[in-house]
């Protein structure tokens, strides 16, 4: 396998938005329909139908796999529902629970479509991220995915490289790593609302319809409208992202001209509950938030659907919709936790839907203990569960596990214990600091004095217990250390004022110089102040000094970030005012990895920020 590169951003291609072909639904594969684990379900009726009228179907729908290939670790490697914390996903147990899924929907007489909100790539773990992401197309074809959305994500790698990933052929710069090609995805993406700046069309189809014995289903594709501010801005440069409802409603209402009126959202946005863990047994929306909710208000009521994600939440519930009805909402979490089960009846008559049912069903991949717990392996690993692991899935999967091996087992360094990318009431966590401070050390011989990392940059805890290779507690491996940052971005140091820099921390803030969101910067040692929350926008941070001096407004400072921050991404616009950058030779996870060799890493002290009323 090839030494990882940069993921490259070319120049966006020019695609041309059209309405889906019609296309009949495949027939259901058949498997065992074991019965799933699954939460309390909830309904919305629309109408009575009646006898030769009614059409039944199904959709299983997930969101956000990131490229979970392989179960989730630590702390997110579990489901918790009803009381009881159930370990839950990784490819082969999705593939298995998806054909569960539709041979029961088979043995009941409805036709199955399989759907996602998008999110399937970027952010991903090293065996995804290694080939492009190829694994994980490859993977979505194998388990039967038909037709997504696009996430934020799906940006990571610019536009040019997003419709190589829908089309096909080898990676510009990489080739085929693999040796056997890249096909493309057999799924369409959908992408209604990001709009090529030059030709004012979609840069892939807006929609897609499906005919379900004969009735037609129209289904719709969008991001959110704020994708811009939370992708690499070099990416992107030459597409724009339109309202969710505007673009919605748009395609609805051509949908319906076409007699399509039973129509499903795919919308990579979403919401939370009002606490942490949703009310056990239903994943349901008590408490609700979040920017789907005012998303569903505008909506025409012919979307019935909304399978939705972003959050990471999982939920099934129905919110108001635009004409004082109510649309079922959905998200199935993330990694390949979860399938949202969605039956639906359809009315042959009038081609719009009468009832439509959902819940989420967890993908378990542990071995029961007959009392109602899991097994783990002397080193605290779940046992795999071989009934239900899909063969087919587990040998492309394996392919690439061990194509990817020798680098993910190679040993790092090591950690004290846990380090955690939660926040404080201040905002500042202790593998923030850890980053920072990596980043800091790779580039000193720059002149560099700060270093700031975005939060959302920080994609996993460093988990000392973990084991992907039968390391020992508290070694980390490569795998691992790029699980927690697997964007490849670059580490660049470039000249900003005092003033500038205060400005960049006062920018965390939403509502100051366009941030649309409150995202604290983790820092380097050295770098300390005080934010408040009740002091005017432009104005909360106090008490800004390095090393005990307070910071000079009129003074230059070099400043280390990654490139996505320098850019300007996560609304940091000022950062993309410095001046004099300088890029550091390798990429923000090798300034991690030289970190954790230089001995055994503590976490953070998270006690460079202070933060008061």
């Amino acid at each position: 396998m090839k030494s990882l590169l940069r993921r490259r951003i070319g120049v966006p291609a020019v695609a041309l938005a059209v309405a889906g072909a019609f296309s009949a639904v495949p027939a259901a594969q058949s498997a065992a329909a074991a019965p799933p684990a699954e939460f309390t379900p909830v309904t919305a009726s629309y109408g009575a139908s009646h006898g030769a009228s009614v059409v039944k179907g199904r959709f299983l729908s997930y969101n956000d796999f990131h490229g979970a290939i392989d179960p989730p670790s630590g702390s997110g490697a579990v489901v918790n529902a009803s009381g009881t914390s159930t370990p839950a996903g990784g490819v082969e147990y999705l593939a298995t629970y998806l054909k569960k899924l539709r041979a029961e929907a088979k043995a009941a007489d409805r036709e199955t479509l399989t759907v996602g909100a998008g999110d399937l790539i970027g952010a991903t773990p090293l065996v995804s991220a290694a080939f492009h992401d190829e694994p994980t197309i490859e993977l979505m074809n194998t388990v039967g995915l038909q037709v997504s959305s696009v996430g934020n994500h799906e940006f990571d790698e610019g536009v040019d490289e997003l419709i190589r990933i829908q089309r096909g052929g080898c990676h510009p710069v990489d080739g085929c790593q693999d040796g056997d090609g890249f096909k493309g995805a057999k799924f369409s993406y959908l992408a209604a609302n990001t709009i090529d700046n030059k030709t004012g069309l979609p840069i892939l189809p807006p929609v897609e319809i499906k005919l379900v014995k004969g009735v037609p289903v129209g289904f719709i594709g969008l991001t959110l409208e704020g994708t811009a501010g939370i992708v690499n801005p070099a990416g992107i440069k030459n597409v724009h992202f339109t309202n969710e409802v505007e673009t919605a409603n748009k395609w609805s209402n051509l949908l319906k001209l076409f007699g399509v009126k039973a129509q499903v959202l795919l919308l990579h946005q979403g919401g939370a509950q009002g606490s942490a863990t949703p009310t056990p047994g239903v994943s349901d929306c008590a408490g609700f938030s979040g920017p789907v909710v005012d998303i569903v208000k505008g909506l025409n009521p012919e979307i019935g659907v909304v399978v939705s994600g972003h959050t990471h939440r999982f939920y099934s519930c129905k919110l108001p919709n635009k004409a004082s009805g109510e649309t079922v909402v959905t998200s199935a979490g993330s990694n390949g936790q979860l399938i949202t089960d969605i039956d639906y009846s359809l009315d042959r008559r009038t081609g719009k839907f009468t009832e439509i049912t959902a819940k989420n069903v967890i993908v378990e991949n542990g071995v029961a203990d007959g009392n109602g717990g899991w097994k783990k392996d002397a080193s605290g690993v779940y046992l795999k569960n071989p009934d239900t692991v899909d063969a087919a899935a587990k040998k492309v999967a394996d392919k690439y596990r061990t194509a990817v091996a020798p680098i993910a087992n190679r040993l790092v360094g090591a950690v004290t214990g846990d380090i955690t990318r939660t926040g404080n009431a201040a905002g500042e966590s202790p593998l923030g600091d850890v980053i920072a401070d990596a980043q800091l050390a790779y580039t000193k011989s720059s002149g560099a004095v700060v270093a700031l990392m975005n939060p959302g940059g920080i994609r996993a805890d460093l988990d000392a217990d973990q084991s992907s290779g039968g390391e020992a507690y508290g070694q980390v491996t490569y795998g691992e250390a790029f699980t927690v940052q697997p964007f490849n971005n670059l580490v660049v140091t470039q000249t900003l004022t005092g003033a500038q820099l205060k400005n960049v921390l006062e920018q965390q803030f939403a509502g100051y110089s366009g941030q649309t969101s409150t995202k604290i910067l983790q820092v380097s040692a050295g770098l300390t102040y005080t934010w408040s929350a009740s002091a005017a926008l432009g104005s909360r941070i106090s008490n800004l000094s390095l090393n005990g001096t307070p910071i000079d407004p009129a003074a230059d400072y070099l400043v280390t970030t990654n490139d996505f921050l320098a850019n300007g991404g996560d609304g940091f616009g000022i950062l993309a005012q410095g001046t004099g950058r300088v890029t550091a030779p390798g990429f923000d996870i090798d300034a991690l990895t030289a970190l954790l060799g230089t001995g055994t890493i503590p976490p953070g002290p998270a006690d460079r920020i202070t933060t008061i009323p």
